[in-house]
């Protein structure tokens, strides 16, 4: 499309900065193409080899690199027998809401043979975010990191690494997860668990047959390397730490945040986390594990309870620099938090700052219009008559639910519904604002832990500022609750154990510098506050990120309306968005 800029230079010299103004703005914003193909491969690990679900037959799938300002157009086409959708994490989306991607929220499937155009925009973001299927399990094997660079001449706002590394956690099942998630549906039991994690995509020599399948970071000495950590395991909050190596975390969700510095850190399920690892000064005549380890507070209940682990090797002074591990190295291991070590999780949540600068401003709303309260929990449904269930008694299979109401997803996209106008039979706009059944939420459970199914939105009025305040339920046990929201970042304003008591607490909350995130755990037994400005118009789901609890139904979904100016409103749906 043709530009036309007019600056009232005379004309020879108005076309001249018109020539370099349009090379400076090429130069920033380009539009990368990309061609996903969903398709079976072959992938062998742990001594098996499954045919699993990927792109462009990659495990894990390939990296998508963009700069910040970018148009991003992907081409995503259905080979398998699956219907697919893909979520680009973390990606504000403004507008755009059509290439959001979870199914039934945004769009209908990308079904068998047919293919979807995913364009959008990357508005105001650097640093690393991931893409994943957004359907039933399928990102157990269908994901990759999101690599956004500053605009060109940008720098970081730290000393810039010698190497940036994607490190991407994963798990890996010897089964279908696909069949794993439909047992346990019609069980109403709890679902099995993952045999291994992996470090992109490779389970480590902690594992049976997997020496080979290691990840291996080879490193100089007295360099600085980035590694862009992102945890895209299904169900398991890790541990991370590098033996005898401190790590400083420099961002988190693709927000910079204040530099401190670590020996282990805790990432959840879909958060990601940058961090710089400096190598020794000198050849240290050692190998060193990077391992992780799940964090879990289920009781009773099983989880995956092993350790993957990537090896760090140094560079032999006058070696080659291709890998060339030397298995006769004495090999350290750190040491890990113990798996239900919640102060540890939360010492680390509470450093998190926002830079707060001038360049990188904490734009956390001090005046809010709407005040909001979740519970966040577990629950039960009745098994269907004259059957018996696996749940936590034989009568009653696990649900989850927000404010009582777990999801169900409707047969039809909701932003489709909402932008036709017809959403009468698909949902209702009456998500309660506050817990439909009040009791002392980290005492004794109510007699009663069945919960409502619904199909409910929260609207809101384009540009309205919102403190959400959610809480987690002794419901079947304290558990943490990775909460992501899509569409928008907002700031972990204030958390704390036992009830949120909503006289005394917002006296402490932080409005000066506090973290920006997209993804946020509620504390196990505890509560978190957030607050964000609804400024970007359409369906933006909202959902635990422990795959098992979204499947149970601990999702929702707000509406945000349009404003009344032309820049403020959804844009209309593509001519190949997916029919139901």
């Amino acid at each position: 499309m043709a530009m036309a800029i007019s600056y009232g230079l005379p004309a020879p010299c108005s076309l001249l900065m018109a020539t370099l103004l349009l090379l400076i703005v090429q130069a920033q914003s380009v539009t990368r193409h990309y061609n996903f193909n969903v398709q079976m491969a072959n992938v062998t690990r742990l001594c098996g080899t499954n045919s699993i679900v990927t792109v462009n037959g990659e495990y894990p799938g390939p990296a998508l690199l963009a700069r910040e300002g970018d148009r991003v157009v992907v081409r995503v086409t259905n080979r398998v027998a699956h219907n697919v959708t893909l979520h680009w994490h973390g990606i504000r989306q403004l507008r755009t809401g059509w290439a959001d991607g979870p199914a039934y929220v945004t769009q209908c499937p990308i079904q068998t043979g047919q293919s979807y155009v995913y364009d959008f925009t990357v508005t105001g973001q650097r640093g690393t975010l991931w893409w994943h299927a957004h359907i039933s399990w399928l990102r157990a094997t269908v994901y990759g990191a999101i690599i956004i660079l500053p605009k060109h001449g940008v720098p970081y706002p730290f000393a810039a690494p010698h190497k940036e590394v994607p490190v991407v956690f994963g798990e890996w099942w010897k089964a279908d997860t696909e069949a794993v998630v439909r047992q346990a549906l019609r069980t109403g039991g709890a679902p099995n668990i993952s045999d291994a994690f992996t470090i992109n995509g490779l389970p480590g020599p902690l594992y049976n047959c997997s020496a080979k399948d290691t990840f291996k970071l080879k490193v100089e000495p007295g360099k600085t390397y980035m590694l862009r950590l992102v945890n895209a395991a299904l169900n398991d909050e890790l541990f991370f730490s590098v033996a005898n190596h401190t790590l400083t975390v420099v961002e988190v969700d693709a927000v910079y945040v204040k530099p401190f510095t670590v020996k282990t850190l805790i990432i959840s399920p879909g958060q990601t986390t940058n961090v710089l690892l400096t190598a020794k000064p000198f050849y240290p005549k050692a190998n060193f594990y990077m391992s992780a380890a799940p964090y879990s507070t289920i009781r009773p209940g099983t989880f995956d309870n092993t350790t993957v682990a990537g090896i760090l090797e140094y560079q032999k002074p006058g070696s080659p620099s291709v890998p060339s591990f030397d298995k006769d190295l004495p090999l350290f291991k750190p040491a890990l938090p113990r798996f239900n070590d919640t102060g540890f999780v939360t010492n680390f949540t509470s450093k998190l700052r926002s830079l707060a600068t001038p360049q990188y401003p904490a734009a956390v709303p001090r005046s809010v219009d709407k005040r909001f309260f979740f519970t966040v929990g577990l629950g039960t449904l009745p098994c269907p008559a004259n059957t018996t269930c696996q749940g936590p008694t034989n009568k009653t299979q696990f649900a989850a639910a927000m404010n009582n109401v777990s999801l169900v997803l409707p047969s039809t996209a909701l932003l489709q519904s909402h932008f036709t106008g017809v959403s009468r039979g698909v949902y209702g706009s009456n998500f309660p604002v506050t817990p439909l059944l009040k009791f002392n939420y980290t005492g004794a459970p109510p007699n009663n832990t069945n919960v409502a199914k619904g199909t409910k939105l929260l609207v809101l009025p384009f540009n309205t500022s919102v403190e959400l305040v959610m809480q987690d339920t002794s419901i079947l046990g304290f558990e943490s609750h990775p909460l992501h929201l899509h569409g928008f970042n907002f700031f972990v304003v204030g958390q704390g154990f036992g009830n949120y008591d909503a006289v005394n607490d917002p006296a402490k909350f932080n409005l000066i510098d506090p973290v920006e995130r997209n993804t946020v755990g509620v504390p196990a037994g505890g509560w978190v506050a957030i607050r964000f400005l609804a400024d970007n118009p359409g369906v933006w789901f909202m959902h635990c990120h422990l795959e098992v609890h979204t499947t149970w139904g601990l999702r929702m979904a707000w509406l945000v309306l349009d404003g009344s100016l032309p820049n403020q409103k959804l844009l209309p749906p593509p001519a190949d968005l997916p029919k139901c």
